[in-house]
């Protein structure tokens, strides 16, 4: 764990002011890597920069598991003010009482949220990034670009394919993308999944990739791998082009985030101004140009060529699949056990 003080010395280097500017200390849990790099860049500071009598801290587990470890750790002194995290991790934060439930009347840009961004935190924080699953590939190896979910069911791939398998997120999502594949309903079993990917266990080389699916691609130790859109695009930049990036033809689903305030933080009205903030439009048209999130917020203007990189764009907007999440986080460990039982087990590695 990381953690990166953001000096008040360069507040006067970034324009605007606060309505009503806070001061102190506040800490703020987020994800590691090239998320805390960019997120840092173009929204801790400038959100900074508008209070400068304010000092920011980012706190970098590397999971969302991990910062619901330090959140159970912390509950009778909590030293988080504000914390983002994968929604079904945020979900059980929110229902063992360690982050609030947190208002329009507080934080008026949920007003400008998008529905589904208002309604992803249930009794808590609301959506404040969109990304979506896509597969990544090596495009030197692959012509011409995939469009389909079904080029991975090829025996010619054997050994070169990595999939992040529960309880990984993206093994989740993959479930369902899957289970409407082959024409059933994930809210009605997953048992087509299930078979399918079994089907695909033989070729798989690692259901964890390490570190990730984009640097087995780039190593040469793979060919395919799932992921995650934003820091694939990244990656395919970063890589002149190397990591290919396909949204399936058969779907996606949104991987949300969500922004909580920590309850019983120890500067609440820091945590709170923050997150207002991050949501308002101007956070989050600046976040999806640099790093291709999706914007939760109706009102951000992001660029066309970023937006087009997103599964926002309208032109996927019949590609996603509405996840309902708190249905899934019921049968998270009913996936989980199937998949070490019976896609796991059929790999024979």
């Amino acid at each position: 764990m990381r953690r990166i003080a953001i000096a008040a010395a360069a507040a006067a280097m970034v324009g605007g002011t606060a309505d009503a500017q806070v001061s102190g200390t506040m800490t703020l849990m987020a994800y590691t890597g090239i998320f805390q790099e960019n997120y840092t860049a173009v929204v801790v500071e400038p959100f900074r920069a508008r209070n400068p009598g304010l000092s920011v801290t980012y706190f970098a587990p590397v999971t969302s598991a991990a910062m619901l470890g330090t959140l159970r750790s912390q509950r009778t002194a909590p030293q988080t003010d504000v914390v983002i995290m994968d929604i079904t991790t945020a979900a059980i934060a929110c229902a063992e009482g360690l982050v609030e439930k947190i208002t329009p009347a507080e934080v008026p840009a949920i007003n400008d949220l998008v529905p589904l961004a208002r309604e992803a935190g249930g009794e808590c924080g609301p959506a404040v990034t969109f990304d979506h699953f896509v597969i990544v590939y090596d495009t030197t190896k692959v012509r011409p670009a995939p469009t389909s979910l079904r080029v991975l069911w090829d025996e010619a791939l054997r050994g070169r394919i990595a999939v992040s398998a529960p309880p990984n997120i993206q093994g989740l999502v993959l479930t369902a993308i899957v289970e409407r594949m082959e024409g059933g309903d994930y809210t009605r079993g997953v048992d087509r999944a299930i078979a399918k990917l079994r089907a695909l266990a033989p070729l798989v080389q690692t259901f964890d990739p390490r570190p990730d699916g984009y640097s087995l691609i780039l190593n040469d130790q793979v060919t395919y791998a799932t992921g995650w859109n934003a820091r694939s695009q990244l990656y395919h930049d970063q890589s002149n082009g190397r990591i290919g990036v396909m949204l399936p033809e058969e779907g996606t689903a949104f991987q949300i985030n969500t922004i909580n305030v920590v309850r019983g933080g120890p500067n609440r009205a820091a945590a709170v101004a923050f997150m207002q903030y991050a949501l308002d439009a101007e956070a989050q048209t600046a976040f999806t140009n640099r790093m291709f999130y999706g914007p939760t917020n109706a009102k951000a203007t992001p660029n066309p060529d970023a937006l087009a990189r997103t599964a926002a764009d309208p032109r996927y907007r019949d590609r996603v699949i509405p996840l309902d999440w708190a249905d899934i986080v019921k049968v998270r460990d009913t996936w989980n056990n199937r998949w070490r039982r019976e896609v796991i087990a059929a790999g024979g590695r």
